[in-house]
């Protein structure tokens, strides 16, 4: 198994040298499919083998020599149940995307089809990475593709998209770079033979404990670049003018993937690692995350782009995520783990279906289509589908994440305030309210174009490529306990960990008088996550 992960990862990088030497068109798409094809289904096996009841375990490890004598930073890759679905999920994208653009793209073709085959790559490492320094290598390699994707095959403002987009992100991860060569040397401190080590299953042990000063500045340099990535608000702006101008395949992968490596990192490094500070911060990042649930949904209400309008709602959508993960109990991280792979689902369907309204009309103006329910019956019944998942109808993904998330930040301790859960499912309200007007704008009315006469309904190859995303729509929707129980114990044992590391950090501090910092009170209940902690300055009467 460890074998077939590593091919996994690996196979559509390798498959980029068969790209670079095929001699026609047709070879170049052909050779991308197959590899990604099968990745897909080598990749099942890592499914069915996976051992759920320790979920919160590495599997399938594979583990290198270290790279430099004292340095412990190796080659580190295994699957738990945090990265399994996400990590899958990656893999079921990869042959869409292919076909998403077997027939949009015409220039550049060994160019284009290596770049989405090193996404597929950078972005299962991502998820597959246990080591910090591989994870932030995977991590910012998938920037490379994504910037050549967007400023080559992108649209008319493509330059502009792409330095916003490269700025952002990279500014944030150097940031992180630094937090991450100090938490190196700190954990090497702790460590018994090694003096720098990013090995992320002892960083992240209850045996390795992180002063509260210390904990802060690297858990805001670590949240701000997972925040950037997410996007959340304020830090979101790149995010539509990249989706915009992207490619559809590349608006596909950014929205299904590589947004999930913002809220993936929160909960992977800042939650288990920084778990003082986490708490602490998260009332502020509850904030943070419901003005971007409105204010995306606000937003994507006025645009009279459809790509643009499906831009903003992933704004939306990506701050219930983060007020999941934040409100730190069981139930709300699972269902902010749950809702990471609904919207990838939904938001990479819509992308898709915007795709495919665009190639045959060239445009994406609202006011340009309407009555077209009529003359392309079947794309109206997989827009209409996707449109229902996307708002959390009940019997679809997109209702049991939301609900597991507002549910567990109502009664999460770490807020101590209902506000969060009831503005966020304010937040429902409005996404309902733009995704059916949008849908009925475009898909009903009066034809005021003739144009819209003649467009023609899905191919067999579009309908291929939204089937599987419909069909797990609805699986998730009956029968969503197929795939929480993969990170149940996951999600169980880190808010365990998060739990416990944070009380001996406080014991400690009341231990050595910080000068700083103490505890003044603290409570554990139970296995829920239910903690309540209270910090003080240290020259302040604890009575």
């Amino acid at each position: 198994m460890e074998l077939l992960l590593n091919l996994t990862i690996y196979l559509p990088l390798i498959a980029i040298v068969a790209v670079l030497l095929a001699r026609k068109d047709q070879a170049v798409k052909q050779i991308s499919l197959i590899a990604t094809t099968v990745t897909f289904f080598i990749s099942l096996p890592l499914v069915f083998n996976f051992d759920i009841a320790n979920s919160h375990i590495p599997q399938y490890i594979t583990e290198g020599a270290t790279i430099l004598p004292g340095f412990d930073i190796k080659y580190l890759v295994g699957l738990d149940g945090l990265s399994l679905l996400l990590f899958m999920l990656t893999t079921l994208f990869g042959p869409i995307v292919i076909l998403s653009s077997w027939n949009s793209v015409t220039k550049h073709l060994k160019g284009y089809y290596s770049m989405l085959l090193l996404l597929q790559t950078a972005s299962l490492g991502v998820f597959a990475s246990l080591d910090l320094i591989v994870f932030y290598v995977f991590f910012e390699l998938s920037l490379i593709p994504m910037y050549f994707l967007i400023g080559i095959w992108g649209g008319a403002e493509r330059i502009q998209a792409t330095i916003k987009f490269f700025i952002y992100t990279l500014v944030g991860s150097l940031i992180m770079l630094v937090a991450l060569i100090y938490l190196g040397y700190h954990a090497g401190e702790a460590h018994s033979e090694f003096a720098f080590t990013a090995d992320w299953r002892f960083i992240s042990s209850p045996e390795y404990q992180i002063g509260l000063v210390e904990q802060t500045y690297m858990f805001l340099a670590f949240a701000l670049a997972f925040c950037i990535k997410v996007p959340l608000f304020p830090f979101h702006t790149w995010l539509p003018y990249a989706h915009t101008e992207a490619p559809t395949a590349g608006s596909v992968v950014l929205a299904a993937i590589m947004l999930k490596m913002g809220t993936y990192g929160l909960v992977r490094v800042c939650m288990p690692v920084f778990p003082n500070a986490f708490m602490e911060f998260a009332p502020w990042f509850a904030i943070l995350a419901v003005i971007g649930i409105i204010y995306g949904a606000l937003v994507a209400m006025v645009q009279k782009d459809v790509k643009k309008l499906v831009a903003y709602s992933s704004v939306s959508h990506l701050g219930f995520v983060v007020l999941g993960i934040f409100a730190l109990n069981t139930v709300a991280v699972q269902g902010a783990v749950i809702q990471m792979i609904n919207h990838g689902l939904s938001t990479g369907a819509l992308f898709l279906i915007v795709g495919m309204l665009y190639d045959r009309r060239h445009t994406r103006m609202i006011k340009d289509f309407g009555g077209i329910a009529k003359v392309i019956p079947v794309f109206a019944v997989m827009f209409m589908i996707t449109t229902l998942a996307s708002i959390g109808l009940p019997g679809l993904n997109g209702f049991i994440g939301e609900f597991l998330i507002l549910n567990g930040a109502f009664f999460s301790d770490l807020y101590n305030n209902h506000i969060y859960a009831v503005l966020g499912a304010l937040g429902v309200i409005l996404a309902a309210v733009y995704m059916l007007w949008m849908y009925q704008r475009v898909m009903f009315g009066p034809i005021t174009n003739e144009e819209n006469n003649e467009i023609e309904d899905l191919n067999y190859r579009e309908i291929g490529l939204l089937i599987p995303l419909v069909l797990f729509m609805v699986w998730i929707g009956i029968r969503s306990e197929d795939f929480t129980r993969y990170s149940e114990s996951w999600v169980n044992n880190f808010i365990e960990v998060t739990e416990t590391k944070s009380i001996a950090v406080l014991e400690d501090a009341q231990k050595t008088d910080h000068p700083e910092w103490a505890a003044r009170f603290y409570n554990i209940d139970g296995f829920t996550g239910e903690l309540e902690v209270e910090f003080v300055h240290i020259n302040e009467d604890p009575q």
